[in-house]
């Protein structure tokens, strides 16, 4: 039996789960969207390709911040972090997206 390929991060959702990846610790791009893969057993894969433009989008916002570090693998890397903004922004969508799930929930259920 194949195993099921993993979902594209919506593009609604992108923002969110940085921003919950971030509230945990600070990484680099790598890192979050291994960190996603990993919390989501597997089942989000993150497009670098919309990643990067997100970082540079909510970094421009305020709502993450960036230094330069260096990876475990003695590489450099762009490290980014949740503001206090983002977690407000990260408090408000948490909540847009239980109450979107709560209702796409109740249409799918119904008959």
């Amino acid at each position: 039996m194949r195993a099921r390929p993993p979902i594209d991060a919506l593009r609604g959702s992108l923002d969110l789960l940085v921003l919950k990846t971030l509230s945990l610790a600070p990484t680099h791009g790598w890192g979050i969207s291994q960190r996603v893969q990993q919390m989501s057993n597997g089942e989000f894969e993150m497009n670098q390709g919309s990643l990067y433009p997100a970082l540079q989008r909510l970094e421009k916002d305020g709502l993450i911040t960036s230094d330069w570090g260096v990876t475990d693998n003695n590489r450099q890397a762009r490290y980014y972090r949740i503001t206090s903004a983002g977690r407000r922004a990260l408090g408000n969508e948490m909540e847009r997206w239980k109450r979107f799930a709560s209702a796409l929930d109740t249409v799918l259920r119904s008959t």
